[in-house]
């Protein structure tokens, strides 16, 4: 190798270095720089328990996230989440509150593993949807949100779905008001989540084959790998994570109705794009996509704890975040 080759491959390293670097740190950078100015607003921000309880409610969202990460890195879309978690709580309180099983424990651990049965037949439809029916993502499940919300609607009766039993509610309200070690427990489950997820993304070979297939989908079909299934089991991941995100819900509230999760799948999205993963697909960042769901639940602490924003332009600051975030990741695309 001629010195002029070696000086191109330093610095094709060095800007390849720099832009991966950017892209994994900016999500902390912006929520550093949002913890100070959250303090700058109210002395009360920075405190642990306005943080803990940021944190918590960020659960539903992040959870969430955590299953769009791998269907955006595998390159594909998911817009019924929101929907499919209405639908999903729906089915677990008529279940919880039929009777069938008159032990309140029995009863409660049958309708947890019911819901994440659920939760993944509705992401396995959408996978099979998606890549047998070889239906565009977006189409698709655009398609399954006005399902799931319509099948919400009816089994509600244009009403709300309310946990009745007193016994099933008293048993299962810790799971959400509870704590393990002093940590919430929905902030232990985002952590366990994530854990998981990212050990699956950065440690196994189904993680790579989801890169791969997202970087470009025809070079991993010819490399030998089962593009269709490993979208489709991407698309069952992200079912769980919002089964799992309805097990904390449904003790939260202890109602749902066709209004439940309505624009949700916007939040995850913008989590995943603020996080760092590319919205075209071929890269994935767990934690960053938790750092994002923290970041949008942040802002809309301070809009609530300051008086120069509305809180009704919550929505509103979502939407430009994730546009901001698309025109940040697309700079960083030019320069590398």
């Amino acid at each position: 190798m001629s010195i002029s080759e070696e000086s191109i491959e330093k610095e094709s390293r060095r800007r390849s270095w720099r832009d991966v670097d950017l892209r994994a740190v900016a999500p902390f950078a912006a929520l550093a720089l949002l913890l100070v100015v959250g303090a700058l607003v109210n002395p009360n921000f920075i405190g642990i328990t306005n943080l803990a309880n940021v944190a918590t409610r960020s659960a539903f969202i992040a959870i969430i996230a955590v299953g769009a990460t791998f269907v955006i890195s595998a390159g594909d879309l998911d817009l019924s989440v929101g929907s499919m978690v209405a639908f999903v709580a729906s089915l677990m309180i008529l279940f919880m509150n039929s009777g069938a099983i008159a032990d309140p424990g029995l009863m409660l651990t049958a309708a947890i593993v019911l819901t994440i049965v659920i939760g993944a037949s509705c992401g396995l439809a959408n996978g099979l949807i998606t890549t047998v029916g070889k239906i565009e993502p977006f189409i698709a499940t655009l398609g399954t949100m006005g399902v799931y919300r319509g099948l919400t609607t009816w089994l509600s009766q244009g009403g709300a779905i309310t946990l009745r039993e007193p016994e099933l509610q008293a048993l299962y309200r810790p799971a959400y008001f509870g704590s393990i070690l002093g940590v919430p427990v929905p902030i232990a489950v985002i952590l366990a989540v994530t854990g998981v997820a990212a050990f699956v993304l950065y440690r196994t070979r189904y993680g790579r084959h989801v890169v791969a297939v997202g970087s470009s989908s025809d070079v991993a079909r010819y490399s030998g790998i089962a593009v269709n299934r490993v979208r489709t089991i991407a698309f069952v991941i992200q079912g769980l994570c919002v089964a799992i995100a309805v097990l904390l819900y449904v003790p939260r509230l202890g109602s749902t109705s066709a209004t439940t999760g309505i624009l949700w799948e916007l939040q995850a999205i913008t989590a995943v794009v603020v996080g760092g993963t590319a919205l075209k697909g071929g890269a994935g960042r767990v934690w960053g996509t938790i750092c994002g769901a923290f970041i949008l639940e942040l802002v809309g602490n301070i809009m609530l704890l300051s008086n120069f924003i509305s809180e009704y332009l919550i929505g509103a600051i979502q939407g430009a975040i994730i546009i901001i975030a698309m025109l940040v990741q697309r700079s960083l695309v030019r320069k590398s």
